[in-house]
């Protein structure tokens, strides 16, 4: 039996083949596809210190952060949740100075305090793209396009993407629609769970129509533009709406307007992706802001894949044949044939054989054979 000692953290888990493979491939198709688009590749550090990540994490749980002391400077570090907020800083430091609009990509661990039921691991692999110093209507809509056509080169089909306005319950609320703090955290709750009876209790029947103006892109849009008959969400919605014509033909287009669920820190758009056969979420995005270190903001636009499920589901798997290579075989033809991309494996003894090995030909003088 295995000694507990032995195992490894609830919402842990090695990555053995071929997962581990697969996901390499995956990430670098990924990651060459943003590169095709001018998304240069930055790397930032697995931990910070704790108080300047979480001067960053707006709208996040502060709750949700691992931390430790560093033993050099005895002050207080913490894992990153999340890489978004160190491309921010990244992009308002040390590249401060660059031309805008600067688009970067990244990709690494990043790791949570707590799991949750449809995402039990706690250690994952984010991926994504930051187009910085823009939030226009173009650049949204290439950060949309950019990322259905990345999980298209991971191999997936069947993408939804579904829409929101991050911030229109603080529209409506600061204008035809008045709630306090309290009243308006109630609200969001109610539309989370599209409780129209909790919003009539509360006396929010106000916001009743947003709960119908959910579903395909189209029909929900309708009866969003009917509700704000006032014109108050006019260019918002006029931006939506074009995001949403731009990527038409490429995934199917749905429409939650008042989805908020990591979405906190975004502000007049944000969007989720979905595809077939996989439950939750494999990515979200959207438009928010970066503080430069003397108080000015600045507009930006991005995207985050959460490509695990994809993994586990065996994408950016390749059969590979392997050259089983006799013992006392020829060094100089071994490495030919792995010069032209042929993976060998070598005897260490003449009693090994090719087939326990995963071998699926075999080097027989300076030729492959079949197995």
């Amino acid at each position: 039996m295995q000694k507990p000692s032995n195992l490894l953290p609830e919402g842990f888990h090695d990555a053995l083949p071929p997962f581990a493979e697969a996901a390499s491939r995956l990430e670098r198709d990924v990651l060459d596809t943003l590169a095709s688009h001018g998304y240069a590749r930055v790397t930032p550090p697995l931990a910070e210190y704790e108080d300047g990540l979480t001067q960053r994490m707006q709208g996040a749980s502060r709750s949700d952060l691992m931390r430790f002391v560093d033993p050099i400077s005895q002050r207080t570090l913490a894992l990153r949740p999340d890489m978004t907020m160190q491309i921010g800083r990244i992009a308002t430091t040390s590249l401060a100075d660059q031309p805008r609009p600067l688009r970067l990509s990244y990709s690494g661990q990043v790791l949570k305090l707590r799991s949750g039921q449809l995402q039990p691991e706690r250690s994952r692999l984010q991926i994504g793209a930051e187009l910085i110093g823009s939030d226009s209507v173009i650049a949204a809509s290439e950060i949309v396009s950019v990322a259905i056509e990345a999980l298209e080169r991971a191999g997936v089909s069947g993408i939804t993407v579904d829409f929101t306005l991050p911030d229109l319950i603080d529209i409506l609320a600061a204008g035809p629609l008045p709630l306090n703090e309290a009243q308006i955290a109630e609200v969001r709750s109610e539309l989370d769970m599209k409780d129209a009876g909790g919003l009539n209790a509360m006396g929010a029947t106000g916001y009743l129509p947003l709960i119908e103006a959910t579903g395909p892109f189209d029909d929900a849009m309708a009866r969003l533009r009917a509700f704000d008959s006032g014109g108050l969400l006019d260019s918002r919605l006029d931006g939506v709406s074009q995001i949403a014509e731009s990527i038409k033909g490429k995934a199917s287009l749905t429409l939650d307007p008042t989805e908020r669920h990591g979405f906190e820190y975004q502000n007049w758009f944000g969007f989720t992706l979905y595809a077939d056969t996989f439950i939750g979420a494999l990515g979200r995005g959207g438009s928010y802001e970066i503080v430069h270190p003397d108080g000015r903001s600045e507009a930006a636009v991005g995207f985050s894949l959460y490509p695990n499920p994809l993994i586990d589901a065996g994408f950016g798997a390749k059969d590979k044949d392997q050259v089983f290579l006799p013992f006392g075989h020829d060094s100089e033809v071994a490495a030919k044939l792995r010069n032209e991309g042929w993976r060998t494996v070598a005897a260490l003894s003449d009693t090994d054989d090719a087939k326990t090995l995963g071998c699926t030909y075999i080097l027989t003088g300076e030729e492959i054979q079949k197995l």
